[in-house]
């Protein structure tokens, strides 16, 4: 179900409330929707998996991501890592991949290596060619 990125990121597809609880039990601090609503007929929405999580002691952040990275998704993104505290960050859109890219510039922003996101990125199976341009190297 969910692909690491790094030692405290998880990332996927769409997941429904009933999802929650295993999260918990790998150990996720904080959840991140990176989806709109209404983005698919019957996707659930973030109220539902914002209330799962809640009843789980999960934190929850929705940062929808609908046409491209903008500096306050960004910003959302690294606040929200940062508040993971010591626990995992799970994060999700349709795929996984918007959650990736987000991560990885928000990462790229912390200090972190634009060759070290690309080997991570990749080795989960996602291509950061996208937004290459706004990593630092």
């Amino acid at each position: 179900m969910q692909r690491q990125l790094d030692e405290r990121t998880l990332v996927d597809g769409q997941i429904a409330p009933d999802d929650v609880a295993t999260l918990k039990v790998l150990g996720v601090t904080m959840i991140v929707n990176n989806r709109p609503d209404g983005e698919d007929p019957g996707q659930p929405t973030s109220d539902e998996i914002e209330a799962a999580a809640r009843e789980a002691g999960i934190e929850y952040r929705h940062v929808p991501i609908a046409r491209g990275l903008g500096p306050s998704d960004i910003e959302a993104m690294r606040e929200a890592m940062h508040s993971a505290s010591e626990g995992k960050l799970f994060a999700f859109c349709r795929s996984g991949n918007r959650s990736t890219l987000a991560w990885a510039v928000a990462r790229s922003e912390d200090g972190a290596s634009s060759e070290e996101l690309h080997r991570q990125a990749n080795e989960a199976g996602f291509d950061l060619g996208p937004i290459a341009h706004l990593l630092r190297d």
